[in-house]
């Protein structure tokens, strides 16, 4: 998962509701004020399994300083947005189409054309299968630290023990297990008491997930295939493969050959590994303007 470095976010955002034709979703909303390029457009964030939109609040600032109002968000039984105990709720399909229908929601009410589309791991491949129903809605694809089709095998383990704990355990009892494998360390902040207020929204937004929502998930990671020609196929939409200089998740190699298949921009963010929105943010927000601003 990603770990912010805090969980409030800056000045330039807000959360709020956005209300969509598929239901209610929870957003961070970033709007630029008056920058000197102009407003060039929105975006909307996807983030990646047992994540929610705070992964992107490090993004925040800069992506509206370069003019992009960008709004990140929780899908259905992440976090904030709600989502019912049934696995057919969180199919990949549905999960796309909900998609859709924020980014129609967000071009209503910015009255502008189709926006930017980041989706960050889990949340990449449920982006692509969102394109490939409809790419219309969508100006640019990015694919963050998102494979061509399944998890790597040491993380397929990782997802079938978190999904057997899960369904015999409550959320309360995975997390305690969950820490016993983790170090302080994991969380990058300054300050005992500011790592210690982390550790405590994190911990909160993982009893706030639908139990349901990560072991279908977890699954869908687990068996996805590899659509990679499905998606060159769209030609009429530009893309950007995004990653770190090393990755538990999908090797690098899988993700710099998933690039050339695409003929997507391809950037590596050095010193980031599967989440270079926390690793390296600056770097990150900057390399994603400059895809915006070409496009």
């Amino acid at each position: 998962m990603s770990r912010p470095s805090t969980f409030v976010p800056p000045a330039c955002s807000r959360s709020r509701t956005l209300r969509t034709a598929r239901g209610d979703f929870a957003v961070l909303d970033a709007v630029p004020e008056a920058p000197a390029g102009g407003h060039r457009g929105a975006a909307l964030l996807v983030p990646g399994f047992t994540g929610s939109k705070e992964d992107f609040i490090a993004l925040l600032q800069p992506l509206t300083d370069a003019g992009y109002r960008i709004v990140a968000v929780d899908g259905r039984g992440q976090y904030e947005s709600t989502g019912p105990a049934d696995p057919q709720a969180y199919a990949q399909e549905e999960l796309a189409r909900d998609l859709l229908a924020q980014a129609a929601a967000l071009a209503d009410e910015t009255g502008g054309g189709p926006v930017h589309l980041l989706g960050h791991s889990l949340g990449g491949q449920i982006s692509r299968a969102a394109v490939l129903i409809d790419a219309t809605p969508f100006r640019t694809l990015t694919l963050m630290s998102s494979g061509p089709a399944l998890i790597s095998e040491d993380q397929r383990t990782k997802v079938r023990l978190l999904s057997e704990a899960l369904a015999s355990m409550d959320m309360a009892r995975v997390w305690e297990a969950i820490q016993t494998q983790e170090t302080p360390q994991d969380v990058d902040v300054e300050g005992e008491a500011e790592g210690k207020a982390v550790r405590e929204h994190l911990r909160q937004r993982w009893l706030r997930h639908n139990p349901v929502q990560l072991i279908t998930t977890g699954r869908q990671l687990s068996v996805e295939p590899d659509r990679v020609a499905e998606l060159a196929a769209v030609t009429s939409l530009p893309k950007h493969v995004l990653s770190g200089e090393r990755d538990e998740v999908w090797p690098v190699a899988l993700i710099d050959e998933m690039a050339v298949r695409l003929g997507a921009r391809r950037t590596v963010v050095a010193g980031a590994e599967h989440s270079p929105n926390t690793d390296r943010p600056a770097e990150t927000a900057r390399a994603l303007s400059d895809f915006w601003t070409h496009h």
